[in-house]
């Protein structure tokens, strides 16, 4: 069963031309960051970037699940960590990331649990893609 379905534009980019990327707010322990990440449905977890799980007020020490990333993010060290995520109009969501040491990375919002999360259609060729939220069973 699916909630009601927002649409969002595709995100101009020069570097990388148009990207599905999506506002949203992430809470944890009092603290809130507006950003936007990237849809990507190759990425097996969501990532977060290290400086915006300390502005969220995580402490790296205190996350003990640690996880090994593939690819570009090999080299980086990273640690599980849950946080609250608020998209569009929908209901507040949590949402695990993989808490990684690199800073010069976006946040992806991956298969593990975005993907579980929501359902999305991408209309690449009309410049948008619609989300719906799964209702919890």
């Amino acid at each position: 069963m699916r909630s009601k379905t927002q649409r969002f534009p595709f995100s101009e980019t020069q570097a990388r031309g148009s990207l599905p990327y999506l506002p949203l707010k992430l809470n944890y322990q009092n603290n809130s960051a507006d950003l936007i990440g990237i849809l990507d449905t190759g990425a097996s977890v969501s990532v977060l970037p290290y400086k915006v799980g300390k502005e969220l007020g995580a402490v790296w020490e205190n996350q003990t699940v640690k996880l090994s990333l593939t690819g570009n993010l090999a080299q980086f060290e990273a640690r599980a960590v849950i946080v609250s995520a608020e998209i569009g109009q929908f209901s507040p969501v949590d949402l695990a990331f993989a808490w990684t040491r690199n800073e010069n990375v976006p946040v992806i919002l991956g298969q593990v649990n975005f993907f579980l999360e929501f359902d999305v259609c991408f209309f690449a060729s009309e410049m948008f893609f619609e989300i719906s939220q799964n209702k919890p069973k």
